[in-house]
């Protein structure tokens, strides 16, 4: 495996820091979400100001039949960053996408770089509201927003 461990079924990911090639420097939870590790790999960094900014490498597995980025991969990409965006808030809580807005207004191509910056609107007591936008070279590809909600383990 990849460092993490299976605890009763579920499989508990350790994040990682990359140590060389171009995502040096940058995190990501592999084996974290089996879905977002077909998806991806995305990654993230924190910036000196305390900005997350999330980020992948565009490839041809991403595209749609019109070598497009397909909008399904900018929607994991969103909600994968949106849990980076409100690690803070979230402080450890099991924590579900409750909502997603999704406006998909660009696109990237095979080889750029899109990266997504965002923020939190607010943070409750369950509820944590969250609102991003995912970039590439030639602008704009989304405006995402979601409601996150804190979970309990049901017993």
């Amino acid at each position: 495996m990849d460092g993490g461990e299976v605890l009763e079924n579920t499989y508990i990911s350790k994040l990682t820091t990359v140590t060389d090639g171009e995502w040096a420097g940058w995190q990501c939870y592999p084996g974290g979400d089996p879905f977002e590790d077909l998806a991806g790999p995305f990654y993230y960094k924190v910036e000196a100001d305390g900005q997350k900014v999330c980020a992948f490498r565009a490839e041809h597995k991403h595209m749609n039949g019109g070598l497009f980025m397909h909008g399904g991969c900018v929607m994991t990409f969103a909600d994968f960053s949106l849990f980076v965006i409100a690690r803070d808030a979230i402080d450890g809580s099991r924590t579900v996408t409750a909502t997603f807005n999704c406006e998909l207004v660009g696109t990237a191509r095979i080889g750029e770089l899109v990266e997504c910056r965002g923020e939190v609107v607010k943070a409750g007591r369950s509820m944590v509201f969250v609102r991003g936008i995912i970039s590439a070279p030639g602008g704009p590809v989304a405006a995402f927003s979601s409601v996150l909600k804190k979970t309990t383990v049901r017993g």
